[in-house]
């Protein structure tokens, strides 16, 4: 005989992606629609070109989509691996950014953008529970081979991304050098 009633871990995992997600959600909508005080496309694309994501606009639009998409389907349960890995993958470019200002927030770190980035990495790989729309839908969007999958293509794109941002600051800092010897 099996119970159909909802356990701990079922809403445990609920209130995980419904925290995780909708804080990812209300980030999108900062740069995608600039809700809730943010920079909207113009604004964000205008950040993203100054920290070196380029073009500034397309970064910020793909951030935003990642953010805002990855993090309303964590908090329904729906797609759930490609969804954390979306999630993750934008956390991991914001993570590169605050890098150099060491771990903690407070100074400017990358404690937060880590946080929601395992947070998402942590659901996805969990599951979302039977509180979920992936449970009610039979798990069409959320078989085991999918978080791999995601996960495989969602680190491909980060590495070349924040990889050529890397480049374009290496580059732009050659520039800044001081010379070695004076003349």
């Amino acid at each position: 005989m099996t119970c159909s009633c909802y356990n701990r871990v079922d809403l445990g995992l609920l209130l995980l992606r419904l925290g995780t997600g909708g804080v990812l959600a209300a980030h999108g909508a900062q740069k995608l629609f600039g809700w809730f005080g943010g920079g909207g496309i113009e604004g964000t694309g205008q950040f993203m070109e100054s920290v070196g994501y380029r073009p500034g606009k397309a970064s910020a639009t793909a951030s935003g989509l990642a953010e805002a998409g990855g993090g309303t389907l964590l908090a329904l349960g729906l797609a759930t691996p490609a969804a954390g890995a979306a999630a993750a993958g934008a956390m991991s470019g914001a993570a590169a950014v605050h890098a150099p200002n060491g771990f903690f927030n407070q100074g400017g770190g990358y404690e937060y953008a880590a946080s929601l980035a395992l947070a998402a990495t942590g659901i996805a790989v969990a599951g979302p529970g039977r509180l979920s729309l992936d449970h009610a839908l039979g798990h069409t969007f959320n078989r085991g081979w999918m978080v791999p999958a995601a996960f495989a293509v969602t680190a491909a794109a980060t590495v070349a991304v924040v990889g050529a941002r890397v480049k374009r600051l290496q580059k732009a800092a050659e520039g800044d050098q001081e010379p070695l010897f004076e003349e």
